[in-house]
C-alpha cells in the first residue's frame, strides 16, 4: 500500500519545483498553497514562514545531493578516483536536462545576497558541506594537493552549471568533464613523478 503523502511532503514538493524552475522570489506562498492543494492553517503550522520554507527546500536538494555521493561511493567502493569521475558525470547528465536551472545553492545565494538571511546561510552552509565531502574523496583517492584539486573541481563547475543554463544552445558538457578529468589525472601523475623522483 502506498504511503499518503503528508501535507508538509506535499507542501515541500510543489515549493521546491517552483522555486528551482522560477527562482525563489517569484513564487508567492498562496501559490504554493493553492497547488499543493492544503489549507492555508495546514501550510503555517508547517512552515510559519516562508524563509523556514525556503531553508527546508535547500535542505532537502542538499539531502538529494549527499544521497548522490553515497551513491557513487558504493558502486565504486575501492576506488575513489573513480568516485570522482562519477560524481562529475553525474552532474554533466543533470546539465542535459531541459528542466536544469543551474546550482539551486548558488541560486538562492543570488536571490539572498544579505549574508544574514536563513537562505543565504543555508545555501553558504549545504554547499559548503557537500565540497568538504568531495575534498575527502579527493584526499582518499591519494591525490597530490586535495584542497587544491577540489577548489579547481568547484570552479570549473560553477561555470559550466551556469553557461549549462545560460548557453543551451551552444553548451558542450564534455568539455566541461573532459577538463575536470585533467585535472584529475594532473594530480595523480605529478604525484606519481614525484614517487619516482624520491626514490
Amino acid at each position: 500500500m502506498t504511503k499518503r503523502e503528508s501535507a508538509k511532503e506535499r507542501i515541500l514538493k510543489v515549493a521546491s519545483d517552483l522555486f528551482y524552475s522560477e527562482g525563489v522570489r517569484a513564487v508567492g506562498i498562496d501559490r504554493i498553497i493553492e497547488e499543493s492543494g492544503v489549507a492555508k492553517a495546514s501550510f503555517y503550522r508547517n512552515f510559519p514562514t516562508k524563509d523556514h520554507l525556503v531553508v527546508a527546500y535547500l535542505e532537502q536538494r542538499s539531502k538529494i545531493r549527499m544521497e548522490a555521493i553515497e551513491e557513487v561511493k558504493r558502486q565504486f567502493p575501492g576506488s575513489p578516483k573513480e568516485q570522482l569521475y562519477a560524481l562529475l558525470e553525474e552532474l554533466v547528465e543533470r546539465m542535459k536536462s531541459s528542466r536544469f536551472r543551474g546550482c539551486p545553492f548558488m541560486n538562492a545565494i543570488v536571490e539572498f545576497p544579505d549574508e544574514d538571511h536563513p537562505g543565504h546561510q543555508a545555501a553558504m552552509t549545504f554547499r559548503s558541506t557537500l565540497w568538504k565531502n568531495v575534498e575527502d574523496i579527493a584526499r582518499q583517492s591519494g591525490a597530490r594537493d586535495p584542497v587544491q584539486l577540489t577548489n579547481q573541481l568547484q570552479l570549473l563547475k560553477d561555470g559550466a552549471m551556469m553557461s549549462a543554463y545560460m548557453d543551451k544552445g551552444y553548451y558542450h558538457p564534455d568539455y566541461f568533464l573532459n577538463a575536470c578529468k585533467v585535472l584529475i589525472d594532473r594530480q595523480f601523475d605529478e604525484h606519481s613523478a614525484s614517487s619516482r623522483t624520491d626514490e
